[in-house]
């Protein structure tokens, strides 16, 4: 006899979908982050037709989280009231500013100029609310201490946030008519604000490393976000010093050059370390490797050390580096594409499934 059919009533569709709306993780549009650099790394790579699918991806995930991100404020203000308090959720709302700013920086790799200044447009001002917001909500206005027991890997999204601006500022600069100095200034102002957020970021996450007891599930995924970091504010960098003449650019672009291939090298150093952490947590402990939004706060630093790898060695007349850019973008391609059929399970699972009954019952 054949199993009976089993339908989703929209009625508990609907109860799981606003559900997930109220859980949504502050983090998400770092689908985003790690699609929109993907799309760069192949338009590098001259797969035009394949940067184009990863474009249009990018942009249909950012319009939904976009949705679902208004309709979770306007219908659930005390969640998202609940996570911008909490120092290990609320430092994910940067993934907003550095999706925008990433989606704007593989519209100008497609020569799309109007809309990537209306998306620095966004991510600038979002960027400069949310540096304010964030760390008084949660770290410098929360009554509670220690405040350090919840630092993690998110707070490395503030510097990816910055870098962002400067990427799709220091992206824009040589290729508009009006205001190159104007951008060379949000550039290096941006790059510089997330240089020395790096340095702050690192001592207060390594003291909650070596202050607390770390469990297995303390080690979540956006501790790679330590070098996506990096790699970011290389990348940054290596726009930077090949942005057209500013004076802001002429007094920095040595300074620029240096560190950045100084960053590069630490979050080299950082792969192994964080690979080892992974080992640690699903092999040693044997903690399960699920689908979690956070995984693609993994998928985000692979694609951006192979781009920046890409552009610092030009810049910096570096093939070596260059040579590591151009493997890494398929390691980065193939873990996406695991972790995008992984998430299109889970949402079939959650959304779908789980609401699913026998018919006639």
């Amino acid at each position: 006899m054949p199993a009976p059919e089993t339908t989703s009533p929209p009625g508990q569709v609907g109860v799981a979908v606003r559900e997930a709306v109220r859980t949504l993780a502050p983090g998400y549009f770092a689908l985003v982050m790690a699609t929109g650099i993907l799309s760069v790394g192949l338009e590098i790579r001259g797969l035009t037709a394949a940067s184009v699918v990863m474009l249009c991806i990018a942009g249909l995930a950012y319009a939904t989280l976009l949705v679902l991100t208004v309709w979770r404020l306007w219908s659930y203000p005390d969640a998202v009231r609940k996570d911008l308090t909490d120092p290990a959720r609320a430092f994910g709302f940067f993934t907003f500013v550095a999706g925008t700013d990433v989606v704007g920086t593989a519209l100008v790799a497609h020569g799309h100029l109007t809309p990537a200044l209306a998306m620095l447009t966004v991510g600038c001002l979002s960027w400069i609310g949310l540096g304010y917001l964030v760390p008084w909500t949660a770290v410098l206005g929360r009554a509670q201490r220690p405040v350090l027991a919840g630092a993690n890997g998110t707070w490395f999204i503030w510097v990816v946030a910055s870098q962002s601006v400067a990427v799709l500022s220091a992206s824009l600069q040589p290729r508009v008519g009006a205001g190159q100095r104007e951008l060379a200034v949000i550039a290096v102002l941006a790059w510089s604000v997330g240089a020395f957020l790096y340095g702050a970021v690192g001592v207060f996450v390594a003291l909650r490393l070596m202050l607390y007891d770390v469990s297995p599930r303390d080690l979540t995924p956006p501790y790679f976000v330590a070098m996506g970091a990096t790699a970011i504010t290389v990348l940054a960098g290596a726009r930077i010093v090949e942005m057209a003449e500013a004076p802001m650019v002429d007094v920095t672009r040595g300074l620029i050059a240096g560190t950045s291939v100084a960053f590069w090298a630490f979050g080299t150093w950082l792969i192994p370390v964080l690979l080892a952490a992974g080992w640690w947590r699903h092999v040693t402990h044997r903690l399960p490797l699920r689908y979690e939004a956070t995984l693609w706060s993994i998928m985000f630093p692979l694609g951006m050390y192979a781009v920046g790898s890409h552009y610092l060695g030009h810049a910096d007349h570096l093939p070596i580096v260059s040579g590591v850019g151009a493997t890494e973008i398929w390691v980065a391609l193939a873990a996406w594409t695991v972790t995008f059929v992984a998430m299109l399970r889970h949402l079939d699972r959650t959304l779908l499934r789980r609401s699913a009954v026998p018919a006639g019952r």
